[in-house]
């Protein structure tokens, strides 16, 4: 059996988390843009659970598949996310999925990054609050540079160099 990834080590780029929701999205997208700016490395990645990640495709009601199969399933729904995001094909992109909290898969993968960004709010439930939980662990104890994206950044455009 293949190990299941915990930890992602990145050597320069810019890492950017995605847990599938639009935020994550539109973070995606302008990281994109700045990643072709800059001429950087792109991470995408995307910290999962049995409850978080999709169903694999070997689930059925009474088996609980293997976790290399949930995260089989997790970086397929990354890598259509990624190929939706539209971004440059010159960009230069890898997708990572991670079986740990969040907060601690995006801070390891920080350690070796230029840039981490994420998206304000991710899929909690608290609408209300300006930044989301992980968002705002990471803002405070990252190791790199932290950039926030929020919802509605994409209107705003990167200007030529």
């Amino acid at each position: 059996m293949a190990e299941v990834r915990e930890v992602v080590q990145v050597e320069g780029g810019i890492v950017v988390g995605h847990d599938g929701s639009k935020c994550a999205q539109e973070a995606l997208q302008w990281t994109g843009r700045v990643a072709l700016r800059a001429d950087l490395d792109l991470h995408v990645v995307r910290a999962w659970s049995m409850t978080t990640a999709p169903k694999p495709s070997s689930w059925s009601a009474g088996y609980v598949p293997p976790l290399v199969d949930w995260e089989k399933a997790a970086l397929d729904e990354l890598t259509a996310h990624v190929a939706a995001a539209g971004l440059d094909p010159k960009v230069r992109v890898t997708c990572h999925v991670v079986h740990k909290a969040p907060v601690q898969a995006l801070m390891a993968a920080a350690e070796g990054a230029n840039l981490l960004v994420v998206g304000a709010r991710g899929r909690g439930g608290f609408a209300g609050l300006l930044l989301g939980s992980v968002s705002d662990q990471l803002v405070h104890h990252a190791p790199c540079p932290v950039t926030v994206v929020r919802t509605g950044a994409l209107g705003r455009e990167i200007g030529p160099a």
